[in-house]
């Protein structure tokens, strides 16, 4: 069976019910998320096998995040204990045309503390056949950025399909690395590009617009500058307004362009995560289908996370093929 592996920070996510606002609400709920953690447990809901290697705070709440991950079957032997806190965003949930706001504190979280001498990689990537990171990891802290360095580098010399989502941020390059630089040097391992023309021009440095076309000049471009990666793949999302979006995907595989067609969703119940869910079902789609089929898998996969509440797709392969054979009615199932 492919094995999975996922490095990254695990966060705790609380935000008033419904539709609220902070300041119309007395209680809040939590979730528990993190960008390469919605992608790992998303692969295990599919059926797969899946390692995530962190760093968790030592203490009852840092408790609770490990058994929630357990709970869907990633394995946590990897994860190390830190006495720093768990981080923490704030999430208040738009509506129509009033968008969604975050506000992170993971600046002294349990992750920034990381470094490499606390990850065995040998022992971590052992069976490992899948290797996933965003770029959302060396932007946090330097100690990120060197510890997924190392665990890329192994897995580079055993042969491991790497996927990278570069999940590009200015506002989180915070300790004095510069993103573009450092972000290539991370590509250079890396097999699989989960993103778009935004993402690219960053790298690149160049000024591609949206268009298919230059989507395959852009592709074409990152391979070129980049020879480790054979594929890139991107979710487009058109809003309706905060509350209906359209989505739907491309990809140059190195021979081929290939679209989706537009999957419609009318009434969003949570847009975050929903980027995870199309990079965790494209890895699980790679691993078992030819690429346009991995997807349109991912496609419904991420499609389908707008339905649940929280970080997580919690969707099944059985659930995801069924909005592959246009069953997207909503109708109860008996």
């Amino acid at each position: 069976m492919n094995q999975t592996v996922t490095f990254g920070e695990v966060l705790m996510r609380l935000s008033p019910e419904g539709n609220k606002k902070f300041i119309q609400s007395n209680s809040l709920e939590f979730y528990f998320g993190g960008t390469e953690v919605n992608v790992a447990i998303s692969i295990a809901n599919f059926g797969g096998k899946v390692r995530h290697i962190s760093s968790i705070s030592n203490d009852f709440i840092g408790d609770t995040a490990i058994s929630y991950l357990r709970k869907f079957g990633v394995s946590t032997s990897s994860i190390v204990r830190s006495k720093r806190p768990l981080g923490v965003y704030f999430l208040e949930v738009g509506a129509v045309m009033r968008p969604s706001s975050i506000s992170y504190n993971r600046s002294h979280s349990s992750f920034s503390e990381i470094k490499p001498d606390m990850v065995d990689w040998d022992k971590s990537l052992k069976n490992c056949t899948w290797f996933h990171w965003t770029g959302i990891t060396p932007a946090l802290c330097e100690g990120g950025y060197l510890t997924l360095k190392e665990g890329l580098i192994l897995a580079q010399k055993r042969g491991v399909e790497v996927s990278v989502d570069p999940t590009y941020r200015n506002g989180l390059w915070m300790y004095g690395a510069k993103p573009k630089e450092t972000l290539s040097d991370l590509l250079s391992y890396s097999n699989i590009f989960i993103g778009g023309v935004n993402e690219m021009n960053e790298i690149l440095d160049t000024k591609y617009n949206y268009s298919n076309e230059d989507f395959i000049k852009a592709s074409k471009e990152l391979i070129n500058r980049f020879p480790s990666i054979k594929k890139t793949f991107d979710k487009i999302r058109t809003p309706i307004n905060a509350s209906w979006h359209k989505i739907r995907s491309r990809m140059w595989n190195g021979n081929e362009f290939r679209e989706t067609t537009d999957l419609d969703i009318t009434h969003i119940v949570d847009r975050i995560g929903t980027g995870d869910a199309f990079a965790g079902g494209l890895i699980y789609g790679l691993q078992n289908f030819d690429d346009y089929k991995a997807m349109e898998f991912a496609s419904a996969a991420s499609a389908l996370k707008h339905t649940y509440e929280g970080d997580v797709n919690f969707s099944s392969v059985s659930e995801v093929m069924n909005i592959l054979d246009g069953n997207t009615s909503g109708r109860f199932n008996r």
